[in-house]
């Protein structure tokens, strides 16, 4: 059964500035921790802005590949192409269970009910406050795993992740950096451009089967809502990048982890 095939319009007060604002304040957020933002919208479009479980998802899951899509050739200039050229193994042994991995998450979402869905889409916030805290507080380094349990371990850890990006509407950075460091000893840097790399096609993979069940028709209906938020979330994620290191991480990330927090517990609540 489909959480939300009912197309929910936006409010008349829901103005651009408005919708703008909203957007800029989520991608400042993110791009003081060096992600889209992604998981701070989700509730914002629940919340907030009315939108029902499945239309948010897919209204943020269009948003993040926006952001990605430009954040990728943006972080060209820290990591050429070149050098990423150079660890494709990596991106295609997440590849390989990411892919899947977002079909599969994809197809759960669109036969939740709805009351099953919010539950989990809270779940899945308390996993990334808990992946948020871990991969700032702690000095991440390479299991040094041997070839063959590395490339399962990266397909699994893949899969996680594509189910989890499908879902939530993320693009997964979250958890695709931390896995790239810990799994392949890529260093911080590099990592963020790999994951943008794997959640690129990911996004795309589940938008793929989301459209078979026609929750396309949210995008059509809320497109100028969509078009305004992810232009303030690129301008906020730039200016959140500009105001990198201002606030100290020791503030900065409990906050935001309790923020997520915050927001699970009302999504759980959320009828």
């Amino acid at each position: 059964m489909s959480t939300d095939q009912t197309i929910h319009p936006l409010r008349p007060t829901h103005s651009t500035p408005v919708v703008f604002g909203a957007g800029a304040a989520i991608g400042v957020l993110g791009g003081m921790i060096g992600l889209g933002g992604a998981e701070f919208r989700l509730p914002l479009l629940i919340s907030v802005f009315g939108f029902a479980a499945l239309s948010a998802v897919i209204l943020n899951k269009a948003m993040s590949l926006v952001v990605v899509l430009v954040a990728l050739p943006a972080r060209m200039a820290a990591v050429p192409a070149a050098e990423l050229a150079e660890r494709w193994p990596v991106a295609v042994n997440l590849l390989a269970g990411s892919l899947i991995g977002a079909w599969a998450g994809a197809s759960w979402a669109v036969r939740m009910r709805s009351t099953t869905l919010y539950k989990v889409l809270a779940a899945l916030m308390v996993l990334m406050a808990a992946a948020l805290v871990i991969t700032h507080t702690t000095a991440l380094e390479t299991l040094s795993l041997p070839l063959w349990a590395q490339i399962p371990a990266g397909v699994v850890a893949g899969f996680g992740i594509g189910v989890v990006a499908a879902i939530m509407g993320v693009a997964g950075g979250e958890l695709l950096i931390p896995t790239i460091v810990l799994l392949f000893g890529e260093d911080i840097k590099t990592a963020g451009s790999l994951s943008l790399l794997v959640s690129l096609p990911t996004m795309l993979v589940a938008f793929a089967r989301y459209s078979r069940d026609g929750s396309f028709a949210v995008l059509g209906a809320n497109l100028r809502f969509t078009t305004v938020m992810a232009a303030g979330s690129i301008a906020g994620a730039v200016l959140g990048g500009l105001l990198l290191g201002v606030f100290p991480d020791v503030i900065l990330i409990p906050t935001l982890a309790v923020i997520l927090l915050v927001s699970a517990f009302k999504l759980a609540r959320h009828h």
